[in-house]
């Protein structure tokens, strides 16, 4: 590994001489790449964007015309690189874990950034982003991007966590240690914000963010900056398309009839010959996740830029196996209604009438201790579609926070509000409602 970062030397030299001086060109307002802080109002991309660390590819500069926002990966870079000491603390350098120790053996060996390990620079550092112009806002949706550098958790076996404000944001951590950057070379994740977090950002002068390493894996990373954009734009950001096909690990069987998932959880569903496409997707890395009953969730990394000239995305799904779960055997991957998960019109608390099913789940979990699963909130038509989707949500992580508070470690269950999204019956009559107005578990390891 270290002989291909070194590969880079003459590259990077070249690189960096010719881009610091280019003319980059990008769709955003956020133009100003040379501050450190940002706040934009009112912008093409989202009503608010806020930004913490300066927007220069890791002091390396980018290339004539690249655009970080829209385009596809940087181009790659030498190692190792001293810190500017006008750069906030933690980005444009290096970072180890936390726990990494440099004379412990590796079972999944190291990149070629632990020779380089200083036990000072190296250790990851607390970001914090000021929040006063979001007092007194009202959230729809919100999004957190990072401009990322050589993550490679899937080759070397390393477990990134994210907290925000102290918060373990689970869901971006299931990001981060998907992708497997090969080599020193950048690129942008957008990250959708659970509704939890809103009042984070909402209700405080500062939010911090801490990104580190949880094993002591030896697999050097760097972030070049941080944004929030609250209440983004969708239809405004650059997009592109991305074709696939998922197929069964080992026999590349194509797997007809599974969904694929954006991070935004857009979905498709595979044709007879295993294949998917997803259009107008927002730009960046984005990975996808593939779910197919009788398997355990799959995920790819796909690199989109805009347009259709993407390279094609292919998921694995390896076959999994059943379980019981109230006395009934779940496929893995299968999703289930859970019973009497009551709650009262326009509210999020949970009924005691449904702790019974959700001890259940909690019994479950502890019998099968390596089991993740993913608890879905669904409503039925009537009202506001956001206003749905919210209440779905609250109520889904109300019973996420139930099983976690009788001892099921949290990072095994996400919770996804899809509101009125994804019905199981017709909303034209009260019966189809009512079976709409629903709670789901799947299974998605085991």
């Amino acid at each position: 590994m270290r002989a291909q970062h070194l590969s880079f030397v003459i590259l990077a030299v070249v690189f960096k001489v010719a881009s610091l001086e280019a003319q980059v060109k990008t769709v955003s307002a956020d133009t100003e790449w040379q501050k450190q802080q940002a706040v934009l109002k009112n912008t093409i991309e989202a009503e608010y964007i806020l930004r913490v660390g300066d927007v220069d590819n890791l002091n390396f500069g980018w290339p004539e015309s690249f655009d970080p926002f829209c385009g596809r990966m940087s181009e790659g870079h030498y190692f190792p690189w001293d810190a500017n000491p006008e750069d906030l603390p933690g980005f444009d350098r290096i970072l180890m874990s936390s726990k990494f120790n440099p004379t412990r053996e590796q079972k999944c060996f190291t990149d070629g950034y632990t020779g380089s390990f200083d036990p000072v620079k190296s250790k990851p550092v607390p970001w914090s982003m000021p929040t006063e112009a979001l007092k007194g806002v009202v959230v729809q949706n919100a999004y957190l991007q990072i401009f990322i550098d050589d993550f490679q958790s899937p080759t070397f076996c390393s477990r990134f966590q994210i907290t925000i404000s102290g918060k373990r944001f689970i869901e971006g951590e299931k990001v981060l240690n998907a992708i497997d950057q090969t080599g020193p070379v950048g690129k942008l994740i957008t990250i959708p914000l659970p509704e939890e977090f809103f009042t984070v950002f909402t209700g405080s002068n500062n939010v911090s963010f801490f990104i580190d390493e949880s094993t002591g894996a030896g697999d050097g990373f760097a972030v070049d900056f941080i944004r929030v954009l609250v209440n983004r734009k969708r239809e405004n950001s650059c997009r592109g398309n991305i074709f696939g096909l998922v197929v069964e690990k080992d026999t590349e069987l194509p797997i007809a009839g599974a969904k694929v998932f954006t991070a935004e959880n857009v979905a498709v569903v595979t044709n007879s010959k295993g294949e998917f496409d997803l259009k107008n997707i927002p730009t960046g890395f984005e990975v996808l996740r593939a779910s197919a009953a009788g398997y355990l969730d799959g995920s790819t990394t796909a690199d989109i830029g805009q347009g259709s000239n993407n390279e094609a995305a292919i998921i694995h799904l390896t076959k999994g196996k059943s379980a019981s779960f109230d006395n009934k055997q779940i496929k893995v991957g299968e999703s289930i209604t859970l019973n009497n998960i009551l709650f009262d019109q326009g509210k999020a608390e949970i009924k005691n009438e449904s702790k019974g099913e959700l001890d259940k789940v909690v019994t479950f979990l502890k019998a099968n201790p390596t089991a993740e699963i993913e608890l879905s909130g669904h409503t039925s038509s009537e009202g506001e579609r956001n206003l749905n989707r919210s209440l779905s949500y609250r109520r889904v992580k109300a019973c996420k926070d139930y099983i976690v508070a009788r001892g099921v470690i949290e990072d095994r269950l996400i919770a996804i509000g899809f509101g009125p999204d994804r019905p199981v019956a017709s909303n034209e009559t009260e019966a189809g409602r009512v079976q709409n107005r629903r709670v789901e578990m799947r299974i998605t390891k085991l």
